[in-house]
């Protein structure tokens, strides 16, 4: 039986270590949950948004020690861990209190015509058992956002997570017990990533929601298109936002340096390519430089640390090999550029182009990619000049030029002006291109695992005596 260990970036120190699931386990879990399912969509919708409110309650209650666990794990700062959590009671409120008028049968209208007995309306099932393969940026939130619509909706949850989160793992399918969820209805796999196939496979999971690199959502598609089961795809990003002539720049600069340290730059939706007018590129970059350096790195559990380690080792190293192979390409290293085993200083490349890591890949850490742009028209063709569409943003002091920008121009699925991007409960939230598809969150992501079913009765055929 092969193990899975938690390591803290920051120590380097294993904090436990775990045996992973044999199939035949496997088979007697999915089992379960599968009975549980079947119980949990006969309960009322307004028995479910109770024990969506309890949730989180109780996430709400046990806040602190699970920021700190997700700390430890993955190297996020305290502060940034606690307010994950707390994201994630507000997606639950929010599904507990909207979610019951999601999902009622919606009535078309009678029609005047000859066929006046005929009642038409949509019904919203649940699909059963839905398997989540979440990554290790946000280990609360990534699995939060699908499962609080997943479980108003009436369906059950198995999640295979990370291997290097699998304390935040347990700690959920706890969560649920601890608020009073049925036991069965949400369940941890310990699995390795190769055992992620035969998962989707198997006949108990019905649909499937990923979220991590293009790569592997590739492999994800194929095994379940293969199985003929639904799939939601989040992958990379490398967001690009596009700063005008006319913009505010210390708000621009403010915003940027926000998104683009994001969870320690490690998130599918910060901010990572900045293309800027060339009459204010001179003036961005040097007050996005001077801002950068300014940000404290250190240990994640400090109240005065920006910017905690990366979450392995490894990603660090690719990181940096990405920054490396950009500069010696052309691009300018205008601060930061230092790894010290998991960290990797705040870093700004200036005069990224077309065909540098900085410009075609994804920059999973904290880099900014400088781009100039001679007018709108060419920095909304280098903002589109990307294989991934999740988000962008637009800076302008014109409103309605920038929303008209965002709104029919950006291949994203998100974008923000004078703001930058952010998942919300109440918003739909996916990408294009090889960002992905489906959509998590809002109305259209409770709809996104049922069975939209089309019901018609004839009144007139007969009564029962």
């Amino acid at each position: 039986m092969s193990k899975i260990s938690s390591i803290n970036p920051y120590t380097g120190k294993t904090l436990s270590t775990y045996d992973t699931f044999d199939m035949t386990h496997l088979d007697s879990v999915l089992e379960s949950i599968e009975d549980t399912q079947q119980s949990w969509q006969q309960t009322s919708l307004q028995s479910r948004s109770q024990a969506l409110n309890d949730l989180a309650a109780q996430l709400r209650k046990q806040q602190t020690q699970l920021a700190t666990l997700a700390t430890e794990e993955m190297g996020k700062t305290l502060a940034s861990a606690k307010a994950e959590v707390e994201k994630c009671a507000w997606a639950c409120d929010y599904y507990a209190e909207q979610g019951p008028a999601m999902l009622v049968d919606e009535h078309l209208p009678e029609d005047d015509d000859n066929d006046d007995d005929l009642q038409r309306f949509v019904s919203y099932q649940p699909l059963g058992v839905v398997l989540a393969i979440m990554p290790w940026n946000f280990p609360y939130w990534q699995v939060f956002r699908f499962l609080a619509p997943a479980l108003m909706a009436g369906n059950a949850a198995v999640l295979k997570h990370a291997s290097n989160v699998p304390g935040c793992a347990l700690a959920i399918e706890q969560l649920l017990i601890d608020a009073g969820l049925p036991e069965n209805l949400m369940r941890t796999l310990l699995v390795p990533s190769d055992k992620a196939a035969a998962l989707i496979e198997h006949p108990v999971v019905k649909a499937v929601t990923f979220t991590g690199s293009t790569d592997a959502g590739r492999k994800i598609a194929a095994g379940a298109g293969k199985a003929l089961k639904k799939t939601v795809l989040e992958l990379g990003g490398s967001d690009a936002y596009v700063v005008l002539e006319d913009a505010d720049i210390e708000l621009a600069v403010e915003k940027c340096v926000t998104s683009r340290l994001l969870n320690n730059g490690q998130s599918c939706i910060a901010a990572k390519r900045f293309i800027v007018h060339t009459a204010r590129y001179g003036e961005f970059a040097e007050k996005m430089t001077a801002a950068m350096i300014k940000k404290q790195m250190g240990d994640p559990l400090a109240e005065d640390t920006d910017v905690g380690p990366q979450a392995r080792e490894d990603l660090c190293k690719d990181l940096a090999a990405q920054v490396s192979e950009s500069v010696r390409l052309g691009a300018v290293l205008m601060c930061g550029g230092e790894q010290n085993k998991t960290f990797y200083s705040p870093t700004v490349l200036g005069e990224v182009r077309p065909g540098m890591p900085a410009f075609d890949e994804e920059l999973f850490g904290p880099v900014a990619a400088l781009i100039r742009a001679r007018s709108d028209d060419e920095a909304v063709s280098l903002a589109n000049k990307s294989v991934f569409g999740l988000g962008a943003a637009v800076f302008s002091r014109d409103h309605e030029r920038a929303k008209k920008i965002a709104t029919e121009q950006l291949q994203a699925g998100a974008c923000a002006v004078n703001d930058f991007v952010k998942s919300d409960p109440r918003m739909p939230f996916g990408g294009v291109k090889n960002s992905g598809y489906g959509r998590e969150l809002g109305r259209f992501g409770i709809h996104e695992f049922v069975n939209i079913k089309s019901i018609v009765v004839n009144r007139d055929g007969g009564s029962a005596e």
